[in-house]
């Protein structure tokens, strides 16, 4: 709803300033429709119409307003609404509607065109009020006379009843004796023995059956009349045995003895239950339709009233009213509710007049409609009619009206207001039509850029865009074409005298055109890069920092472990020489495993990626993980039966999910619970936001859990940082979690971090699928040291101490070698007619590369075998495609047995 309506709001808001919101916002229903779209839809409703109607803006907007008619709408009233749409006029009609849940209304609708500088008409603005209370007023009104018809035709049966059956029950009470005496109908009534109350009884028995409720004025009113009074007339309830309940009318009179002593009591008793049901009915009509009703007969100074015409004027509600109290809350300046009938009066009348209520204050719009007609038995005129609120509909129309009256005014003013912006802002506006063409610039284009319009107007916006940047903006530009705003849009735009300036854009579709709003934020951009720049440095600061530090450890064991052997040598003393040569050979490991790190880190190692058996590999690991992190920590397995093959290295997997392991051991010093689990997950486009930058796909989620001491929020957003960690010194290198974050982003996955306090961590690491069938993996088997027979080993290595290294290692193992130092030397022997068996070349030499001699090798000797080492070198780090049929890679740093059983398997392999 809200990209259909704000535009249409805004232009209202631009056209009518605060007075439109002032409408929209008033509970008034309002609705906007377009008249420069075919069939005129609805553009824009406020709230109040989703009270009044049970729809929302979204069921509305974009249908003609006819969805609320019905069958038993009017179709004359529809038809000069349509007449009036047409010829762009004002016009009010009142129209039979049905609400979303099928309940019909009569709304008064007002329409009123809303036009432009230009007198064009923009909008058709409509007010809908429900005025079913005041539709009501004519139907109670008309209930009213019916019912009053109907209880004169009772009356008049009632009367022919008594004459001729009898209906009444009559009584006669002897006061001085105490005695009540009553004829059959009277004891029917009063559920009395006939024949007892024809004998007489005891004067208590009149009360017998009166409803407990009435029971008490009852008896005051017969009081005063032993008492003297003359006249009784009462309306009571009589309970019959079996519950029911009837009303009845219980009219007499006193009769007085010479010395005017009340000496009888006598009247006649009425079943007025039929009349009284109707009243009943009349009277919660009124009071639902919110309609008042009275009457007033010339002449008197009082008139009958309902409860609910007091409710209307905030009076005390009675039966009864002096014309005097009713006149008096209306308005001095209008015509009064209840005026002298005449001859002339007689006939329907309706009048509208403000009142002033007796209990609030409040000034409230009232309508009076009525009939007056000439009373047959007194010929005096006599009125009958009903009031109701029209407040919310005059209101309506008032505020219709100023609108209407100031619209003109308040456009022109927006119109200065909006070209007084437009040519001192500061930011880039222009409007572009669909093709790129620019049809208006403000002045700040000069400021900003240093073009004029001149040179503006007419030309490809496209045509200033830098070229890296077109991409971008052209996916921006074809969310315009399809009527969607865009936002915070960054690009850079050519200045005049060849520079770059960045604009940052804001551009909204409405017609056949679209208007952007561009801010220059090259200065923004500058302070950015100079951020992000300092935080290279401080990085690489911490980074170089806690590698000085580690390597400097590890050096010390190494040189000095070397420096005492050297010692012990020169003097002889070799009993302890292997705890020297272990010492060296654990800080070298440990440097090694240092560098796998960082390259890890970096996303620069060598992996060995292919199908993956996660499930199977976890397994593999239980017993190494129950003997690493010990007793205390208990190891469950959450693994899915279904889960996919991946694609991953098989050792760097192993290696991250046992670092993840160690921490989260080390995260639960008590002891605790680490749960190790898969399951496969299936991203698609709408919610990979939530898993990084994973592309939509296939992945197996590998999970670490521990119900350990969890993290705090700072620590989870630092935990990949290289070198950072929490562990006391001495008992972590801060570079597992960095590992693990390099491997998972290297192999095209992800890694997440889900930490509460007290409660544990869960690691979650995504890994591709892998979706072609999984190769059982041969066994392999490590030998000792395998040896040569006496084959020949081209080694290529810059690096003299390497170099020598590797061939007293082949030496050792009975192959012969033949070194070359660079790639020239290489070439030469293998131009030459030098038998050779295996090239051991190193993947980063300077000059031509390990990959490109082994390319020139191949010409010359197409079946020779080849193997890699490396350290690093960047064209290795994704080995499928470094390496060729016939070629394998291998690690530095590398042990004798390690590289002893490379070169065999090489061999036998030819």
């Amino acid at each position: 709803m809200a990209e259909t309506a704000q535009p249409v709001l805004d232009r209202l808001r631009s056209m009518g300033g605060p007075l439109f919101d002032a409408i929209a916002q008033s509970g008034m229903a309002v609705v906007v429709s377009g008249p420069f779209v075919q069939d005129c839809p609805i553009v824009y409703v406020n709230d109040a119409f989703r009270r009044l109607t049970g729809y929302t803006a979204d069921e509305a907007i974009g249908r003609n307003c006819r969805f609320l008619q019905g069958a038993d709408t009017d179709p004359d009233a529809v038809a000069r609404i349509r007449q009036a749409l047409e010829t762009g006029t004002e016009i009010s009609v009142d129209l039979l509607n049905r609400r979303k849940d099928g309940t019909p209304f009569w709304n008064r609708l007002h329409v009123a065109p809303v036009r432009d500088a230009d007198d064009v008409v923009q909008f058709f603005l409509s007010t809908q009020v429900d005025i079913s209370s005041e539709r009501a007023a004519d139907t109670v009104r008309e209930q009213l006379s019916a019912s009053r018809r109907e209880l004169a035709g009772l009356q008049d049966r009632l009367r022919i009843v008594r004459t001729v059956q009898g209906v009444a029950g009559a009584w006669e009470w002897d006061i001085p004796a105490d005695r009540l005496y009553g004829d059959a109908r009277f004891a029917s009534l009063c559920c009395l023995d006939p024949a007892a109350a024809a004998a007489g009884l005891p004067t208590t028995a009149f009360f017998d059956a009166i409803h407990p409720g009435d029971r008490a004025r009852v008896r005051i009113a017969i009081a005063g009349i032993v008492n003297g009074a003359e006249v009784f007339a009462k309306d009571y309830r009589i309970v019959a045995p079996d519950g029911a309940v009837a009303w009845i009318s219980a009219r007499g009179r006193t009769h007085l003895n010479d010395q005017d002593e009340p000496v009888r009591f006598s009247g006649v008793l009425s079943d007025i239950t039929q009349q009284r049901r109707v009243e009943d009915r009349l009277r919660v009509a009124q009071t639902a339709g919110g309609v008042g009703t009275f009457e007033y007969l010339g002449g008197l100074g009082t008139a009958d009233v309902s409860g609910q015409f007091c409710k209307l004027l905030g009076l005390r509600e009675t039966d009864t009213l002096p014309v005097r109290t009713i006149n008096s809350v209306v308005h001095p300046d209008d015509p009064p509710i209840i005026d002298n009938l005449s001859d002339r009066l007689v006939g329907p009348s309706f009048r509208e007049f403000r009142i002033i209520r007796a209990d609030t204050g409040e000034t409230r719009w009232m309508a009076r409609r009525g009939e007056s007609a000439r009373d047959g038995e007194t010929s005096k005129v006599h009125f009958v009619g009903v009031i109701y609120d029209v407040t919310a509909s005059k209101l309506a129309e008032e505020r219709l009206r100023d609108l209407a009256d100031t619209l003109e005014e308040r456009v022109r003013e927006r119109t200065r207001e909006r070209d007084r912006v437009w040519t001192l802002s500061q930011d880039l506006f222009n409007v572009c039509d669909f093709d790129g063409i620019q049809r208006a610039v403000n002045p700040a284009w000069r400021t900003v850029l240093g073009y004029g319009d001149a040179e503006l107007v007419g030309s490809r916006l496209d045509a200033l865009i830098h070229p890296e940047d077109l991409a971008a903006a052209s996916e921006h530009f074809a969310a315009l074409t399809h009527m969607k705003a865009s936002r915070d849009f960054d690009c850079r735009l050519r200045h005049r005298n060849g520079t770059y300036r960045w604009i940052n854009w804001t551009a909204i579709p409405e017609g056949d055109v679209f208007y952007s709003i561009g801010r220059d934020i090259t200065h923004r951009k500058q302070l950015e890069d100079l951020l992000r720049q300092s935080q290279k440095m401080e990085a690489v600061g911490q980074l170089t920092g806690g590698l000085a530090h580690d390597f400097n450890n590890m050096l010390m064991g190494i040189m000095g472990g070397m420096e005492i052997m050297r010692r012990r040598i020169a003097d002889g003393k070799t009993h302890d020489l292997g705890r020297l040569i272990e010492m060296a050979l654990s800080s070298a490991e440990r440097a090694a495993a240092l560098t796998h790190r960082l390259l890890a880190f970096s996303r620069r190692q060598s992996l060995d990626s292919r199908a993956l058996d996660v499930n199977g590999l976890v397994t593999s690991i239980e017993d190494l993980l129950r003997r690493t992190l010990g007793e205390r920590v208990a190891i469950a397995l959450d693994l899915a039966e279904d889960a996919w093959t991946a694609i991953g290295d098989t050792n760097q997997l192993e290696s991250a999910i046992l670092n993840l392991a160690i921490n989260a051991r080390d995260a639960m010093p008590d002891g605790g619970r680490l749960t190790i689990g898969t399951v496969n997950v299936r991203l698609v486009q709408d919610t990979t936001g939530d898993h990084g930058e994973l592309a939509p796909g296939d992945y197996i989620k590998i999970t670490v859990a521990d119900t350990g001491m969890g993290m705090a929020p700072e620590v989870v957003r630092r935990a990949f940082e290289p070198f950072y960690t929490t562990k006391p010194i001495g008992q972590g290198t801060g570079l597992g979690l960095s590992m693990v974050y390099g491997f998972a982003q290297q192999s095209n996955g992800h890694v997440a971090i889900d930490s509460r306090l007290g409660i544990g961590t869960t690691i979650s690491l995504y890994l591709p699928r892998f979706k072609a069938v999984l190769e059982e993996p041969g066994s392999e088997e490590l030998t000792e040291s395998p040896r040569g027979d006496g084959e020949t080993v081209l080694v290529i290595e810059d690096d003299e101490i390497v170099r020598e290294l590797v061939i007293e290692v082949l030496d050792e193992l009975g192959y012969a070698a033949v070194e070359a130092r660079n790639g020239d030397e290489a070439i030469a022997i293998l131009k030459s007619s030098q038998s050779l068996d295996l090239m051991v070349s190193d993947a980063g030499l300077p000059g031509l590369n390990g990959r490109q001699i082994a390319s020139i090798a191949r010409e010359h000797r197409p079946g020779l075998q080849i193997l890699f080492m490396t350290g690093y070198a960047a064209d290795a780090v994704d080995r499928p495609n470094f390496l060729g049929p016939g070629m394998d890679l291998i690690l530095k740093p590398f042990s004798v047995d390690a590289i002893a059983v490379r070169i065999r398997s090489i061999i036998e392999r030819r």
